[in-house]
């Protein structure tokens, strides 16, 4: 039994996977109330609406329930709620549970990546994390996907990939769970920049330059952490950045166009309707740049139009007017 912690688009469609993959599947969350409306509609209209859920998929509005039902747990919530969902599942786990999480981002207050909040609410555990290039509906319209299962302990991260896969969604493995976890956290502050550039109408070649020099940001944080600079090059790291940059699906894209048309960042989150973990991400992503003294002026930028009033036209001006330099600089 495989139970999805999260009930919003990303965990929906995760669940939904997981059922059609022939896995007893439950799906379950904190809200009880929110829950018991999926159960009784038995698709979700708030965030992934269309998507009937198969008999395979159970809805358990019961958490305690939903956790010790089952032999792997996947927790798909936003960063922001992560630390708080592990101290609810720690006294519920059991050592026999294996435990993997989609959730991107760093912890804004202390700086930490996902595996990191992990090991000091639950301690030394085998674990896994799941990114990459993804859209919930696609995923949920059953349309070719491919994505990436990041573990330390690689018959773990083998024994996962192989009860969810199947001939529609293809999950790679790989050792750097630092690499994957900083691709997810930076490429939606680079999204956001670029729906900036295209809100602003400034071409084609300046979205290609953003994703670029964006990647390149992301493997020069990536690489000081101990991540492996072949990842930054995989789905995890190219993969999911182009996607989120280019795609109208990417909310983080989408409010990067609301903010160049003029609305404020929390105007633009309004007409969004959902996390947008971009916001919260530039924001972390200051943060541990400026500790590491690592050079992020893209991410800088975007940091400065949302929390220091930068106008993206004066963003622009700031990036385009830096010191030449040789393209592969340290």
């Amino acid at each position: 039994m495989l139970t999805v912690v999260g009930a919003g688009s990303w965990g929906t469609a995760l669940a939904l996977q997981a059922a059609r993959a022939n896995r007893s599947t439950t799906l379950t969350g904190r809200d009880p109330q929110k829950l018991h409306i999926l159960q009784s509609d038995r698709q979700n209209k708030a965030y992934l609406p269309g998507f009937e859920f198969p008999e395979s998929l159970r809805v358990e509005p019961d958490f305690q329930a939903a956790i010790e039902c089952a032999d792997q747990l996947v927790v798909s919530v936003p960063s922001h709620a992560f630390r708080s969902t592990l101290v609810m599942l720690k006294p519920l786990l059991t050592p026999r549970q294996q435990l993997c999480w989609a959730t991107k981002g760093f912890e804004l207050d202390t700086g930490l990546l996902p595996h990191q909040i992990a090991q000091s609410v639950l301690g030394n555990r085998p674990t896994a994390v799941l990114s990459g290039p993804t859209f919930a509906r696609e995923l949920a319209a059953e349309l070719p996907t491919a994505i990436t299962c990041a573990s330390a302990e690689s018959p773990f991260a083998q024994r996962f990939v192989a009860r969810l896969s199947t001939p529609l969604f293809r999950i790679y493995t790989t050792s750097d769970v630092i690499g994957v976890e900083i691709g997810g956290a930076i490429k939606n502050v680079i999204a956001i920049a670029a729906g900036i550039a295209d809100g602003m109408g400034l071409g084609a070649n300046s979205r290609v330059a953003l994703i670029t020099r964006g990647l390149t940001e992301m493997s020069r944080l990536g690489v000081k952490l101990g991540a492996q600079t072949a990842t930054f090059m995989g789905l995890a790291g190219l993969g999911d950045l182009v996607l989120t940059a280019t795609d109208n699906q990417s909310r983080n894209r989408r409010f990067g166009l609301c903010i160049a048309n003029g609305l404020t960042a929390s105007e633009a989150q309004h007409q969004i309707g959902q996390v947008v973990e971009g916001m919260r991400a530039a924001q972390c992503v200051h943060q541990v740049s400026e500790k590491l003294n690592v050079d992020m002026p893209i991410c800088n930028s975007v940091y400065q139009i949302l929390y220091d009033g930068l106008s993206p036209q004066a963003a622009l001006s700031q990036l385009m007017n830096r010191e030449l330099k040789p393209e592969n600089h340290e």
